[in-house]
């Protein structure tokens, strides 16, 4: 994928509303050093320096989530304890919803404190409730579920075992997801997977996969053996098996299959990747990716994540950064227009005037760059807006353009003047007029202001048409003869 096709996927999050249901629970760290032995037992003496308390279990999916800018609702059990106080805290201050959480009585709500010292955990210590939830919990639960999962565009399933997923609670899951066409992705533990039949996919590590399959995983056949089990045996859509240092492979119930390279990074922790998976994944499938390019984005949010210390989100512009990792610097000036639109409006909430303009620009010369760094001087933003080679034909001719639009995207891109760049396919740009909202719209000296695309919208709003006078003599029209005669 491109970075603009990643960035426009995360531009549509934001109108995303995701159901979490799972096992709720706290990640207390603990920071400090240590550089003696203990003379009480023969044990390492670690002086504190930093406490931290971060939502974990579900609660880092829910973490991601909102990190990635979807609206996010919690649905599970905890305790009437301090624990649960704690984590209704860190939930309000993120944003998510808790409509869906229900309190047990006398239920204790998990807390992991992982004391770590040098850079690596010593010791974790485990404070939890593992019985499953009572039944009128369940059939809290299941209402909740009855009454609003037609609101959501995704649910995200994680199963940490802690008794929240009941087999009751699963199977509604599968089947309300079925029946209103909502991805349901699930993020299993345990050798029975029985409990997660009809899912829309499954996203275990290799040795998940080995044990709910009864196949050890040594090999690409017997990796794939192992994924055909599953998919069979569960009635699954897709199956997403990561495979740490070996990457993610995806297999589609189809028999088709997508073996997805991780890229090579220093790790550091991997607690809470898992999470990073689910929650990218399940977000590119509510915002409409297909399975393997959500799953490519997995795997670089998860690349990510294992580079941090503890269950940390990983942000979009993280993600956006290494996707773009590599690339040319003109790459990051051309953008999708949902994603270009956004930052418009980002800049005119700042008091910035945004300058329009679009051509076809096919052969580049001084012409064109003198009347680009004039439209600049009208602004504090210039966006072009670039015909694409469909809508070049169209205007000019099957013999044109002479330079394919990708080409022509990055010369434009590399001038200082243009600060984005956006490809469109119609013949005109009022789409994209309407939806970047300029201030000002520049035309050529050619035209007349009753002439140019889009004036009387500009104007409705109180921006302005300026014309702007072509370098005399300079033009691809002109630059093609002289070839034509030259060399013919």
């Amino acid at each position: 994928m491109e970075r603009r096709e990643v960035e426009s996927f995360f531009a549509k999050a934001t109108g995303v509303r995701a159901l979490v249901i799972g096992d709720l629970m706290l990640d207390e760290y603990l920071w400090g050093r240590t550089e003696r032995i203990s003379p009480e037992a023969p044990v390492q003496v670690v002086e504190v320096s930093r406490e931290d308390l971060r939502l974990g279990g579900a609660g880092n999916v829910v973490n991601n989530l909102v990190a990635l800018g979807c609206s996010v609702t919690v649905c599970s059990v905890i305790g009437d304890d301090d624990n649960g106080a704690l984590l209704r805290r860190a939930f309000e201050k993120i944003g998510a919803d808790l409509s869906g959480v229900v309190e047990e009585p006398g239920r204790r709500t998990s807390k992991k404190t992982r004391v770590i010292a040098a850079n690596q955990q010593i010791v974790r210590i485990d404070r939890e409730t593992t019985a499953p939830i009572s039944s009128s919990c369940e059939s809290a639960l299941l209402q909740y579920l009855s009454e609003n999962a037609e609101h959501f565009n995704v649910i995200l399933v994680s199963d940490y075992l802690k008794g929240v997923l009941t087999p009751a609670l699963l199977a509604a899951l599968c089947q309300t997801g079925r029946e209103l066409s909502i991805p349901v992705v699930v993020d299993p533990k345990g050798k029975d997977y029985g409990k997660y039949r009809g899912a829309t996919i499954l996203t275990p590590n290799r040795k998940e996969a080995e044990a709910a399959s009864g196949t050890a995983i040594t090999d690409l056949p017997s990796l794939e053996a192992a994924a055909d089990t599953l998919l069979s045996e569960l009635e699954l859509d897709a199956l997403l098996i990561t495979r740490s240092e070996q990457g993610m492979s995806l297999f589609f119930n189809d028999g088709a299959a997508t073996h997805i390279p991780t890229v090579a990074r220093e790790v550091f922790d991997v607690t809470g990747a898992g999470d990073t998976v689910l929650s990218v994944l399940s977000l590119g499938l509510a915002c409409g990716l297909p399975l393997a390019k959500a799953a490519w984005v997995a795997n670089v949010a998860a690349g990510i994540a294992v580079g941090k210390l503890g269950t940390s989100t990983v942000s979009p512009d993280e993600i956006v950064a290494e996707v773009g990792h590599g690339q040319k610097d003109s790459d990051s000036k051309i953008k999708n227009l949902d994603v270009v639109a956004r930052i418009a409006a980002q800049e005119r909430t700042r008091g910035k005037r945004i300058v329009f303009t679009n051509g076809c620009f096919d052969l580049l010369h001084v012409g064109h760059v003198k009347y680009l760094q004039k439209a600049r001087e009208f602004g504090d933003m210039l966006i072009v807006g670039l015909n694409s080679d469909d809508s070049v034909r169209r205007l000019k001719g099957e013999s044109r353009p002479l330079i394919d639009q990708a080409e022509r995207a990055h010369i434009l891109a590399a001038l200082d003047c243009v600060d984005f760049v956006v490809i469109f396919d119609e013949d005109t740009p009022i789409r994209l007029i309407e939806t970047i909202r300029p201030m000002v719209l520049v035309k050529g000296g050619d035209y007349t202001r009753e002439g140019v695309v889009g004036h009387e919208i500009v104007e409705g709003y109180g921006g302005r048409i300026e014309l702007v006078q072509f370098v005399a003599g300079r033009s691809t029209t002109r630059i093609i003869e002289k070839i034509m005669k030259n060399y013919s």
